[in-house]
């Protein structure tokens, strides 16, 4: 099925065929899912996989009575015989239904709200790209996976309201192996392909490999000076996202910023955290079908926004504002600060430089603190100069600690980062990050 306009012609004729075939006082919502993505496997820097994914499905709820089920569907492209699906599965959930309790949260929108978004940024040729990879990656050994391509979304519901969004994008994530083992993980991605932007991007990468070849610098546990880059920041950020500002989480107290919503704790003025649905890869509504706005989270270092979905709303007494099941953001925007990029290892002078984190859990959930591993290009800086790369070290340190009192600067320069997952799709999770310069960062082993 095309998930272009035909895509959305296509997901149009379902939901008038099931305002035709609903019985009062029975009412519907149907959710529609399609990418059409290019996906190509790197290893030792030549092409190992190719291919080309196109799908789309939806996914009905029929609701009665306050009861309500639920069933994904596979579309075949065909519209006779995806009639013939939807129709079968609205048959199934009519004999589902009635055996099934009230449900006391169900908390539906019955606004005729209509929402339209097509980001028709032009894609690069997948052949062009390979090609500047491979001739980047000359002599080196390079894994990495690229996926392009435009994923679409839909809304509808017996109340009238209808969503379509389609935004293209692209993902390049891959790792650099030195001999010795080491390795730098990268990623580039985005809307527009940029060839300047692309080699900007792999010389870095390239650069930081050639200090992995150095003698391996072990360091004694301890607070050091560090500078986290936006890949390392986004696996702090990713962890406080986890129940951070969701609504539910929240009221359960059971959210790691639990202190921050209740006033006890704060963040740098520096840090200031938007939900940018604007502009961005996911859809402007949600698939609980409530309109998404822009949301701002973190305030100059203090509570804002929480994220509502519509149970919680229901069991709060909350207005719900368009969050998913999990209540998490999928929009993350973290405003720049005044650090220029050539100036970050000056300003850092010495101490470490991260690139990324990796197993992050908490180590005190409720004072926000973190623990995690160091890996891939962490280096020791000396001088403003990078003098060589740093054995694994484990973290443990509270966000309060790395994005409040101890943090100096965030860069001017961000980075965007896609979510790099394809379980059963491609996922539309964003996050536009700075790096972070902080006095100290607590290693423990």
């Amino acid at each position: 099925m095309s998930i272009s306009r035909n895509g959305s012609a296509a997901f149009k004729a379902l939901v008038d065929w099931l305002h035709d075939a609903v019985r009062e006082p029975e009412q519907f919502t149907l959710s529609y899912a399609a990418e059409s993505s290019a996906f190509v496997r790197f290893n030792h820097a030549k092409v190992r996989q190719a291919g080309q994914v196109q799908q789309a499905n939806v996914g009905l709820k029929l609701i009665d009575d306050g009861r309500h089920a639920d069933l994904q569907i596979t579309l075949s492209g065909e519209p006779e015989t995806d009639l013939q699906r939807l129709a079968e599965g609205l048959q199934q959930l009519r004999e589902t239904v009635p055996l099934l309790p009230q449900d006391p949260y169900l908390l539906l929108n019955h606004n005729r709200w209509q929402s339209q978004s097509v980001q028709e940024h032009p894609l690069p040729d997948t052949e062009d790209v390979v090609a500047q990879i491979t001739e980047a990656a000359a002599g080196l050994d390079l894994v990495g996976f690229y996926a392009a391509g435009p994923i679409s979304r839909g809304f509808a519901s017996s109340s009238g309201a209808f969503g379509w969004h389609q935004a293209n994008s692209f993902n390049f994530d891959f790792s650099l192996f030195h001999d010795n083992g080491q390795a730098v993980k990268a990623s580039y991605a985005g809307h527009d392909w940029s060839r300047e932007g692309f080699a900007q991007r792999f010389a870095q990468a390239r650069e930081q490999l050639e200090f992995l070849g150095r003698p391996l610098r072990t360091l004694a546990p301890g607070q050091y000076r560090a500078y986290l880059a936006p890949a390392a920041l986004e696996e702090i950020m990713g962890m406080l996202s986890w129940g951070g500002f969701s609504a539910q989480s929240i009221a359960s107290k059971s959210s790691p910023l639990q202190k921050l919503y209740a006033g006890d704790q704060a963040f740098s003025p520096l840090v200031c955290v938007d939900e940018q649905v604007s502009g961005s890869l996911s859809p402007a509504f949600s698939g609980e079908g409530y309109p998404r706005s822009d949301l701002r989270l973190i305030v100059e270092g203090k509570a804002g926004d929480r994220l509502v979905g519509s149970r919680s709303a229901a069991e709060y007494g909350l207005a719900a504002n368009g969050a998913g099941g999990g209540e998490a953001p999928s929009a993350l925007n973290m405003a720049a600060g005044q650090l220029p990029r050539d100036e970050i290892l000056k300003q850092l002078g010495t101490g470490l430089y991260i690139s990324n984190l990796w197993y992050l859990n908490y180590s005190d959930q409720p004072a926000a603190r973190l623990t995690g591993m160091t890996r891939f290009a962490t280096f020791w800086v000396e001088d403003g100069q990078i003098q060589a790369p740093v054995s694994t070290m484990r973290f443990d340190d509270s966000a309060y600690s790395l994005l409040g009192s101890q943090l100096e600067a965030l860069t001017a320069e961000r980075e965007l980062l896609l979510s790099a997952s394809t379980y059963s799709q491609r996922n539309t999770s964003s996050a536009l990050l700075p790096g972070a310069l902080v006095s100290k960062l607590t290693l423990t082993l």
